[in-house]
């Protein structure tokens, strides 16, 4: 219905007018329903700007980690691999612990949280529960990404850019408002980089790759009582990967990036989201309707050695549609409030085939069979083909609908705010594993028996929860404290990666004739909720923001931790678990300042996250601190305006930064950990007229470090942080 009302009002016809101001009826029509000032300082975010972004040299969400304090988002090595971690939390495969919306539309698909950022006008990072408004997998936080506004920016933008390792960019842009009402833009974004890191067994680079982007956004303003505002996104990513390296424990010896068969990860994405909103006297009615498909397709060699054990494949179809209906009270009462309904469908389609080669074959099948079985017995299991296919289908498509509301009222200084969202959420997987083999186990014989295996069924899972938010906020003309509880929701789901490992044990107990049916109820792991509890401070002790210090304490406790789990042994599958209890406190603080030319900007988190209660097998890991999270994050920036005659330049400015992130520890046991690491960074930045430059550099001493631990067949590995890189970007505004 809403794409219906949008087109007849593409017909209406509107005059030109000059172009002043987007406020309607004292309300910013290209604003959040959700992110506004009704609850303005109670809770902990970090806020960059277009400006801020484009001079730093910020081109996707990962560089963002440590800026903003106890957020840390790794490259892991592909772009489908998008782990977020904040205070402590996240997880490295399947339900994110943050939500992502771009022009206030919900990222469905986790997979598309890693993207190159062009024409972003603001990002915000909220840390803490945010549930209640946002809903499932925002147990730790929102990022709240909105793209740059044909009603607010008119002009051409052009940028080329080259880089190390023949890095390139090119992004173009236009940006029109014919009229007051009326706006419109289109951009394309495409980049490629040779790699930077070498596969020694394949004598060529194992990360490069290429992406191309496309947005189109148009606004429009029929009436002071109506705004309608559609962007169309496009995008396709065609790169290699993993950089994974083989760890010795005993050694200590970090081997090169050798495998034999080849990486790669392949996605299409589409997403349209259409805003509409109605303006009344005292309340603003909005609905949000979007629409996204992922095409994806990934190919990894999963031993990560020079030997044929096995391939994976994991190629995903998936259609999602969410609309959202949100009324927000726009007057000046001391009560304020907001509601909304939403309702949310996905459909999944999952292959992930697993070939087995030939020393795969013999080393992890036959000869676990022969040595516990066959030879014991006088026999000598032996499979007819060097390679045999494992395949394993899923559908799964998952519903979710959530009515909520919230409450806020002030006086004097104070104002309380309580709000409760009610989220339910239904589940479905079909399953099909199979495998075709033929095999003998006597020795005399010259005949293969022909076997299929196959493990089929259903199982579901859902989850209805209630999602409070409460409140306090005492503000003042120096600024507000705070403080905060909320619950946080992070949905369950399947274990399909641990199928093949189930085909696996089928099929030997098919040949020996030891069949036991079982379902799949074992895949299948819980949701995670938390508590988060907060207390903080918004300072500005003197006029035009000279200082503003934000400072947060917090306290999470959260059951049924979701943990991606390794099995021991020579096992080639992993899944997520649910732990028992964890608890996670600390602080963040951020300090920004002003003085004349010079922009200071600083943030430390502290994090101190450990298991209350994790029993695993015979293991009892409580107490210990949870994996692949930094227990601290630190950054400055330093922004100079160097004074330059208005004859060479519009402006000329230097930027130069410093992150800091560590401890991290790479599993349950905390027996291997990342020390503290230091990437420093910088930029200079010249305008004159229509043209500019930016001269960059990031890891600019070359840090060594890790970014992701992992295990498989019993071996260890690690991905390396990118080295350095530098580049020189051209600039052309009209």
């Amino acid at each position: 219905m809403n794409y219906i009302v949008a087109l007849l009002y593409l017909f209406l016809p509107f005059t030109e007018e000059p172009l002043d101001s987007i406020v309607l009826q004292g309300v910013d029509v290209v604003a959040s329903m959700k992110t506004s000032d009704v609850e303005k300082g109670a809770y902990s975010s970090s806020n960059f700007g277009r400006v801020d972004l484009e001079n730093r040299h910020i081109t996707s969400i990962k560089e963002l980690s440590a800026l903003a304090p106890n957020f840390y988002q790794p490259d892991y090595g592909s772009r489908m691999t998008s782990s977020i971690y904040v205070r402590g939390f996240g997880s490295r495969i399947d339900q994110p612990v943050v939500g992502m919306n771009i022009d206030q539309q919900p990222v469905m698909n986790k997979n598309n949280y890693d993207f190159d950022l062009f024409d972003i006008a603001s990002i915000q990072i909220v840390r803490g529960a945010q549930s209640t408004l946002f809903g499932r997998n925002t147990s730790g936080g929102a990022i709240n990404i909105e793209t740059l506004s044909p009603l607010v920016f008119q002009g051409k933008r052009l940028t080329l850019e080259y880089g190390n390792e023949n890095t390139i960019r090119l992004k173009a842009s236009h940006f029109a408002a014919p009229s007051k009402r009326f706006g419109w833009s289109a951009a394309v974004y495409y980049a490629h980089t040779d790699g930077y890191f070498m596969n020694k067994e394949r004598g060529e680079n194992c990360d490069e790759g290429d992406n191309i982007s496309t947005r189109l956004r148009f606004q429009y303003l029929p009436s002071d009582a109506w705004s309608i505002d559609n962007s169309l996104t496009i995008g396709f990513v065609d790169e290699g990967g993993y950089a994974y390296r083989n760890y010795n424990p005993e050694t200590k010896f970090l081997a090169p990036v050798a495998y034999n068969d080849a990486c790669s990860y392949q996605r299409f994405n589409l997403s349209n989201g259409l805003v509409v909103k109605r303006f009344f006297d005292n309340f603003t009615l909005s609905s949000i309707t979007g629409y996204s498909y992922t095409d994806d397709r990934m190919d990894m060699d999963n031993d990560f050695l020079p030997l044929d054990y096995f391939t994976l494949g994991q190629y995903q179809k998936e259609h999602s549609l969410s609309q959202e209906f949100v009324t927000k009270s726009s007057d000046d009462k001391p009560l304020k409030w907001l509601g909304g309904l939403s309702l949310f469908y996905k459909h999944l389609n999952l292959d992930a085939p697993v070939l087995f080669k030939k020393y795969g074959i013999d080393n992890l099948i036959l000869k676990n069979a022969n040595e516990h079985f066959y030879h014991p017995n006088g026999y000598d299991l032996q499979f007819r083909d060097d390679t045999f296919p494992i395949e394993d289908k899923f559908v799964i498509p998952t519903f979710g609908t959530a009515l909520y509301g919230r409450l806020s009222y002030a006086v004097g200084s104070f104002e309380f705010t309580a709000g409760l969202r009610l989220d339910y959420e239904y589940s479905f997987m079909d399953y099909n594993s199979y495998a075709n083999l033929y095999f003998k186990y006597d020795k005399n014989s010259n005949e293969y028996i022909p076997l299929e295996s196959r493990f089929k069924g259903d199982d579901n899972l859902d989850a209805l929860e209630l999602l409070p938010r409460f409140s306090v906020t005492y503000s003042r003309e120096w600024g507000s404290v705070y403080a905060s509880a909320s619950r946080g929701f992070k949905a369950g789901g399947f274990n399909t990666q641990l199928f093949s490992d189930i085909l696996q044990k089928r099929i030997t107990d098919d040949i020996i004739g030891n069949r036991t049916d079982n379902d799949a109820s074992a895949t299948v792991y819980k949701p995670e909720t938390n508590w988060t509890y907060e207390i903080g401070a918004h300072i500005s002790p003197f006029k035009d923001e000279l200082l503003t210090i934000s400072g947060t304490m917090f306290f999470i406790d959260c059951r049924d931790q979701q943990l991606t789990v390794f099995p021991k042994g020579m096992s080639t599958g992993r899944m997520m678990s649910n732990a028992g209890k964890s608890h996670s406190y600390g602080a963040e603080m951020e300090l920004s300042s002003k003085i004349g030319p010079i922009t200071l900007h600083g943030s430390y988190g502290y994090v101190h996250a450990t298991f209350k209660n994790y029993i695993s097998g015979n293991d009892d890991y409580s107490g210990n601190y949870l994996p692949f999270a930094p227990s601290e994050t630190a950054s400055a920036n330093i922004s100079y305006n160097i004074p330059v005659p208005r004859t060479l330049a519009n402006f000329l400015i230097l930027n130069i930064g410093w992150n800091r992130v560590g401890r991290i520890y790479w599993n349950e046991e905390n027996s291997l950990s990342q020390p503290f690491y230091d990437l420093f960074y910088a930029s200079l930045s010249w305008e004159k007229g229509h043209f500019g430059a930016s001269l960059w550099g990031k890891n600019l001493l070359n840090e060594e470090y890790n970014t992701f631990y992992f295990k498989s067949i019993n071996n260890d590995f690690f991905a390396q942080g990118k080295p350095l890189q530098f580049g020189l970007s051209l600039h052309l505004n009209l």
